[in-house]
């Protein structure tokens, strides 16, 4: 079948035929009627099969009559990464060229005021990831009730990165009479229960059994050690015939050390990740689709919907964690009918995951060997890994489950040999009993000072006293022997609220009485008029 016969306007057809497309991927050929008549679609199909086309090219012919009005688009396109919504916002601009049709791009990483002008003059199609599109929505920069289509593409990765309860909000915004298009590699029931509340009677398309490689996508892994994985990607690079390749990792940080190695050693690598600016971002991207990077260590932040033709390896330098995850990674080579080659790394603790992603893809991945290097037993891996939990878990019951204060995570001391234990337990508890006679030496609290004499009442006086006590009833050990107990201002010892030697508990002041309600009150001043003042009456000084 070809373009032409699937119901797409003159315009869209040039364009397509412009870009050098001539006959329609099987997703493209099954959804574009659907979509022109109007109905909810709910696509499944895997990575790499041509989906943003699926819903740009009749979307431009839906959207060609009609016209915007500000801050009230007419479409919404919902993607989970900016990488994404960029791509999406390319196809437009290659499938669209023939129409005046007015496009905004949401994005994270922009700024605002670009964004809100381009709101203002109205827009036929909005573009967003759900984040930014909250935000300009709570700023009241845009209203969502003339949405006439909406689009969620990539949905099983919005699952992954938590914006189900976003997209729940966007979609409780816009109007009930509008037509949905639910997009998604994936299948879960998480993806079902969301399809079935945001569309009406769709029209299910599932043009290859979920989460399968492409055919055209020749894999392997190679079974290593933890230390050995940079020389064998090493190894990997210089034997394999690399043209361009994605080097994907867990995390971000092992991303920016991947890349310094490779630099090191001699290699034209870059870094893409999230935490980088989305200049820079977009800045590294195109470097590589440009060819000006060969090859490219980054996150999953690339593993979804970034088309670049021609890629001829993937490495999977980290084994993921989501088996689902492994079959969009390595679906950025073998695009559009080409081949491509997709190599992982493993090590014997990644015997788990590795049997989930081959339980997914439905056969087992071919093993090869780096010469050089030692091919570890991939049955150690749970037998060491079990051997660490348990002494993990037992560590932990005899400490109480506690750590030590002021210590960081993860770095306890090493636990000693039972013998060095039992030696060293009976100097502790002797220790312990040479340590109890010094606290029996204070006084009992009842003891009391002789009371001074009022009248001789001298604070610097009793500040000598504790200075001395202080200084002079110190032990070898730094502990104070006979420490004498506190005074108050009268020179008795301080009282606690309550002393069981005492007797019934006073409330009040009790003994403590401050001392300026002991002092005598003195007389007043009269007030004598000022020509009868002969200072007759003035009080004592």
């Amino acid at each position: 079948m070809l373009f032409s016969e699937i119901g797409l306007g003159p315009e869209v057809l040039r364009a397509v035929e412009d870009a050098g497309y001539s006959q329609p991927t099987p997703i493209q050929e099954k959804a574009i009627p659907w979509v022109l008549q109007g109905r909810d679609v709910l696509g499944c199909a895997q990575t790499g099969t041509g989906k943003t086309a699926s819903f740009t090219l009749p979307m431009i012919d839906i959207l060609a009559s009609g016209r915007a009005r500000a801050r009230m688009p007419r479409s919404l396109i919902l993607e989970p990464t900016r990488e994404l919504a960029a791509q999406v916002a390319e196809n437009f601009e290659v499938y669209g060229k023939y129409h005046k049709l007015n496009m905004a791009l949401l994005i994270g990483g922009e700024s605002f005021g670009d964004q809100i002008k381009k709101l203002e003059r109205g827009v036929d199609v909005l573009i967003a990831t759900p984040g930014r599109m909250m935000d300009l929505f709570d700023r009241g920069n845009i209203l969502l009730s003339d949405i006439k289509i909406l689009v969620i593409d990539e949905a099983d990765r919005m699952l992954d990165m938590g914006f189900i309860p976003d997209i729940e909000r966007i979609v409780g915004l816009l109007p009930k009479m509008r037509q949905t298009l639910f997009f998604s590699a994936t299948m879960p029931p998480e993806i079902r229960r969301l399809a079935d509340a945001f569309l009406m009677n769709p029209r299910e398309i599932t043009v290859a059994p979920p989460a399968s490689p492409a055919a055209t996508v020749t894999q392997a892994v190679a079974m290593v050690r933890g230390e050995d994985k940079r020389e064998a990607l090493r190894h990997l690079l210089r034997t394999e015939d690399v043209k361009n390749a994605f080097i994907f990792c867990n995390r971000k940080r092992d991303v920016a050390l991947l890349h310094q190695s490779l630099t090191r050693h001699g290699f034209n690598a870059g870094a893409l990740h999230g935490d980088m600016v989305q200049s820079k971002r977009t800045e590294t991207l195109e470097q590589f689709r440009q060819g000006e990077i060969a090859l490219l260590c980054c996150s999953d932040v690339a593993a979804r919907g970034i088309d670049i033709a021609g890629v001829s390896h993937v490495f999977n330098f980290d084994v993921p964690h989501h088996a689902d995850d492994y079959v969009h990674r390595i679906g950025r080579t073998g695009r559009a009918g080409k081949s491509g080659r997709a190599f992982m790394l493993a090590t014997p603790d990644d015997s788990r995951t590795l049997g989930a992603i081959e339980k997914l893809i439905g056969r087992e991945i071919p093993r090869i060997m780096i010469d050089g290097l030692e091919t570890p037993d991939m049955s150690e891996g749970e037998s060491e890994g079990g051997r660490r939990r348990r002494s993990s878990r037992s560590d932990s019951a005899a400490k109480g489950g506690s750590r030590r204060r002021g210590s960081s995570r993860g770095d306890a001391a090493p636990e000693a040999p039972r013998e060095a234990q039992a030696e060293a337990a009976p100097v502790a508890e002797e220790a312990v009993e040479a340590r109890r006679p010094e606290r029996q030496e204070r006084p009992e609290r009842s003891e009391r000072q002789e009371r001074p004499e009022r009248g001789g009442r001298d604070r610097n006086r009793n500040r000598d006293n504790r200075g001395e006590a202080r200084e002079g009833g110190r032990s070898e050990g730094g502990r104070a022997d006979a420490r004498p107990p506190r005074q108050d201002d009268r020179g008795e010892p301080r009282r606690r609220w309550r002393d069981e030697d005492d007797g019934p508990t006073v409330v009040g002041f009790g003994d403590d009485v401050p001392a300026f309600m002991l002092r005598v009150a003195r007389p007043v001043a009269r007030a004598v008029p000022p020509e009868t003042f002969d200072g007759s009456d003035t009080p004592e000084a």
